[in-house]
C-alpha cells in the first residue's frame, strides 16, 4: 500500500463538507493550494495546526509527508498525523496507519498499522476500509482471514471507493472469502475501471479476452487494454504490443507494436523485453540491430524468461550481437531447457552432439533430443535423435533413454 495523496483527499472532504466556516488564514492557505503555491499555504496552515485544529494538523502532515511547500520529512508527517489522529481524525488515522504499513518516519509496524486504519474504518473512511481489508488479506498485523478482507472491501465499495472495487473483483475471481463468481468480478472490475483505475481496467480486458463472466469479447478487451495501457499499467502496454504485433482487432502494425513493447520493457516486463528482442533480432518495426536485441534478451532472461534465454543462446550460439562464445550458449540454452522449453532442449541436444560448449557426449545429447521430441519440437528433435543415434553403440542408447526419463522426473533440473 502506498501513501495516498492526502492533501488532496483532506481538501476534498473540507470543500465538500457543509456549513463549516474557516478563518482568513485557512482561505488564504486554500488559494494558494489551488494554484499549486504549497509554500505559501504551509505557512498558513502550521499556525492553526499548532492551535490544536485537526484537520489543519493532517493537511500539514499531508505537506510534509508529499514535499509539498517544503522538502519531505516522514517524521515530521508522521508527528503531525499523529496529533490529528489522537484527536479523531479518520483521514490522519488513515496516513499514520499507512506511514506505520510503509515504515515512512517510523518503524515498520504492521500491527500499529491496522490499529489506526481500524479507526478511521469504523468511521466509516472508505480508504481506511480498503486498506483495512488489503492487511486482512495479506496477513498483515492480524491473522490472515479473507472473509473479514471482503467484509470491509464490501463497506468500502458502497461507497464507491474504485480500489476496494477492484480488490473485491479479485476476491470473487480467484473465490477468497466468498464463492469464486467471474459475473461478480465483472461487475466491480467494470466499476473501478469506469473510474479510470487502471489495473481495473487491464483485468476486465482480461475478463473479455477470456470470456469469464461475460462473452469473449476480443473487441472490448482491446478497449479496455489501450485505456489502462495509456495510463501506464505494464501488462496492458505488453498486451497492446501483442494486439498490434498480430493484428487483432486492429490493423497489423510492427512499428506500434515496438512502441508499446518499449513501454513496457522499460517498466521491466519481461516478456515484453523478451518480445522486443525478436523485433530488433528480426528487424520487424524497427531496423535490425543485433546488439540491442542481446540487451532486451539479457534483460528478460536474468529475470527467467525462457523464451529470452533461448534466444540470448542463440545469440551466442551464432555470435550475433556478442561475440560467439559456445560455453555462455549452453548456459543459457541449459537455463531454458531447465524450464521444458523444448527448443533450447534441441539445441542443448546440438551443442552435446557436436562437443561445443561442452565434452562431446553423445548420450545426454541423446537425452536431450528424446525429452524435446516427445514434449515439443518433435520434427528437429526427432530427425536429430536418429542421426545420433546411429553414432551410438548399442550400450549407450539404453543409458540415455533412463537418463531421459530421470531427467522428465526431475523436471528438467540437474540433468
Amino acid at each position: 500500500m502506498k501513501t495516498p495523496a492526502t492533501i488532496c483527499l483532506t481538501l476534498a472532504m473540507l470543500l465538500g463538507s457543509a456549513g463549516m466556516s474557516w478563518s482568513a488564514d485557512f482561505k488564504k492557505g486554500l488559494a494558494a493550494a489551488k494554484s499549486g503555491d504549497f509554500s505559501t499555504s504551509l505557512r498558513e496552515w502550521t499556525p492553526l495546526a499548532e492551535q490544536g485544529n485537526a484537520t489543519m494538523q493532517s493537511l500539514v502532515g499531508s505537506m510534509y509527508a508529499e514535499g509539498k511547500g517544503v522538502q519531505q520529512n516522514y517524521k515530521t508527517a508522521v508527528k503531525w498525523y499523529t496529533l490529528a489522529a489522537e484527536q479523531g481524525s479518520s483521514s490522519a488515522q488513515t496516513s499514520l496507519g499507512l506511514m506505520y504499513n510503509n515504515g515512512h518516519g517510523v518503524p515498520k509496524d504492521y500491527e500499529a498499522a491496522v490499529k489506526w486504519l481500524r479507526l478511521a474504518a469504523e468511521q466509516g473512511y472508505a480508504l481506511a476500509q480498503s486498506n483495512l481489508g488489503v492487511m486482512y488479506e495479506k496477513g498483515r498485523g492480524v491473522p490472515q482471514d479473507d472473509k473479514t478482507a471482503v467484509k470491509w472491501y464490501t463497506l468500502a465499495v458502497e461507497q464507491g471507493f474504485a480500489n476496494a472495487q477492484y480488490n473485491l473483483g479479485l476476491m470473487c475471481a480467484k473465490g477468497h472469502g466468498a464463492p469464486r463468481d467471474y459475473k461478480a468480478a465483472v461487475k466491480w472490475f467494470r466499476l473501478a475501471a469506469e473510474q479510470g483505475y487502471a489495473d481495473a481496467q487491464f483485468n476486465l480486458a482480461v475478463m473479455y479476452e477470456k470470456g469469464m463472466g461475460v462473452p469473449q469479447d476480443d473487441k472490448t478487451a482491446v478497449k479496455w487494454y489501450r485505456l489502462a495501457a495509456k495510463q501506464g499499467n505494464i501488462r496492458a502496454q505488453y498486451k497492446v504490443g501483442l494486439i498490434y504485433h498480430y493484428g487483432r482487432e486492429v490493423p497489423q502494425d510492427d512499428e506500434t507494436a515496438v512502441k508499446w513493447y518499449t513501454l513496457s520493457a522499460e517498466q521491466g516486463d519481461a516478456s515484453a523485453q523478451s518480445n522486443l528482442g525478436v523485433m530488433y533480432d528480426e528487424g520487424h518495426g524497427v531496423l535490425q540491430d543485433y546488439k540491442t536485441a542481446v540487451k532486451w534478451f539479457r534483460l528478460s532472461a536474468e529475470q527467467g524468461d525462457s523464451y529470452a534465454q533461448y534466444n540470448l543462446g542463440v545469440m551466442y550460439d551464432e555470435g550475433h550481437g556478442v561475440l560467439q562464445d559456445y560455453k555462455t550458449a549452453v548456459k543459457w540454452y541449459t537455463l531454458s531447457a531447465e524450464q521444458g522449453y523444448s527448443y533450447a532442449q534441441s539445441n542443448l541436444g546440438l551443442m552435446y552432439a557436436k562437443g561445443q560448449g561442452v565434452q562431446q557426449d553423445y548420450v545426454r545429447a541423446h537425452m536431450w533430443f528424446n525429452i524435446a521430441a516427445t514434449y515439443g519440437d518433435s520434427k528437429n528433435a526427432s530427425k536429430n535423435r536418429d542421426i545420433v543415434t546411429k553414432r551410438m553403440t548399442p550400450s549407450q542408447i539404453d543409458p540415455a533413454q533412463k537418463l531421459a526419463r530421470e531427467c522428465v522426473a526431475k523436471n528438467y533440473k540437474e540433468c
